[in-house]
């Protein structure tokens, strides 16, 4: 087998087959095969590669089930291939399959580790995209290769490229594979310096299906540079955790000044509406940007809500006490009491919660 395409899916079931189509087109003359990493989609994406793969044997299915994400799905699929070169392509056929013999080429002849899919070298182009996102990918582009050391390149955040196995087999054991950035991740945990190449490609409009961009490709990025700047040393989760933590902090302190300094309530009344409004703002931006991987929907969101109250329920006792204790006791300054309370329950709320509520299955 000369080379395994990686395809990572999320209800995509109407391009399963006009995908594999267009790279039947592409492929020919190549020993060559498709992996589709579905992450248990609802609308059977799975089965669709089932009954493509009936059809013919290149078709092969990965089915995640209980988790989430682009960047461990790929790494899933290269994992499942015994395959010399992989590639990644997004099922939603906005990659140009046509340049994967191109990318293969300089593989095989050229003897490059890597080669990028690029929207931005010459030839390349982003296709209809809006000013707002145009401005953002060159924004990431810049803070990708700013994290970068030696194997730059001109579109680190593709999610389109080749790699060789040997340097799957010598990054792999570093990868975060966190978010949707897999060829930053591997580019930034190689270190050796790599001989990176490029082919350029027209970023395709979607045709069938809905786009996976929302805020938290913004989070995963950021998860990303943590967990490559400092994750030997704190997890870039924890990290996360904390960044919503400190908005928290801000939330609450901005209730307890407005409940206790403006509308004259006691500072314990204050302090417990204050800790309530915070568990909440805290719960449901960390369902969205710390366990977007994870996220809770529908019912598991609710009771999601109502276990995420009960543990930091538990912490908000020692919270109140502690923080009414240094106000009237100690007579400390409402705002550092406020905030004291806030640390004292904030470790069990992170420690307890990723276990019970956004537990990795």
């Amino acid at each position: 087998m000369q080379l395994s395409v990686i395809i990572p899916c999320y209800n995509e079931h109407d391009n399963v087959r006009p995908l594999f189509a267009k790279l039947v087109a592409a492929l020919k003359g190549i020993e060559w095969e498709a992996v589709y990493v579905d992450d248990d989609s609802p609308d059977g994406t799975s089965q669709e590669v089932l009954n493509l793969a009936k059809e013919d044997g290149r078709a092969r299915l990965v089915r995640r089930v209980g988790r989430r994400g682009l960047s461990s799905a790929c790494i899933e699929g290269m994992l499942a291939s015994s395959s010399g070169v992989f590639a990644v392509i997004d099922g939603d056929m906005q990659h140009d399959e046509t340049v994967l013999p191109q990318m293969l080429k300089k593989i095989e002849d050229e003897g490059c580790d890597i080669v990028v899919g690029s929207r931005y070298t010459e030839g390349g182009s982003t296709g209809d995209w809006n000013a707002a996102r145009l401005g953002m990918s060159k924004f990431a582009t810049i803070l990708g290769n700013v994290l970068l050391k030696e194997n730059k390149t001109t579109d680190p955040m593709s999610g389109f490229f080749m790699l060789k196995r040997e340097l799957l087999d010598d990054v792999v054991h570093g990868l975060s594979g966190e978010g949707f950035k897999i060829l930053l991740d591997v580019l930034a945990t190689s270190e050796k310096n790599l001989k990176v190449g490029e082919v350029a490609y027209t970023f395709r409009t979607r045709e069938f299906g809905e786009s996976k961009l929302d805020a938290r490709v913004l989070s995963d990025f950021a998860m990303l540079l943590f967990d490559k700047l400092i994750g030997k040393i704190i997890p870039a989760r924890f990290l996360m955790f904390v960044t919503v933590g400190m908005i928290g902090v801000l939330v609450h302190l901005g209730v307890l000044g407005l409940f206790n300094q403006v509308l004259d309530l006691k500072f314990w009344g204050a302090q417990l509406i204050a800790t309530l409004a915070a568990m909440t703002s805290n719960f449901f931006i960390n369902n969205i940007f710390t366990y977007g991987d994870r996220k809770l929907k529908k019912n598991k969101l609710v009771w999601g809500l109502i276990k995420f109250f009960v543990i930091c329920g538990i912490g908000a006792i020692p919270n109140v006490l502690f923080a009414n204790y240094l106000y009237d006791d100690l007579g400390a300054y409402w705002l550092l009491a406020g905030a004291a309370g806030m640390i004292v329950s904030s470790i069990w709320n992170y420690s307890i919660s990723r276990y019970f509520i956004w537990r990795a299955n």
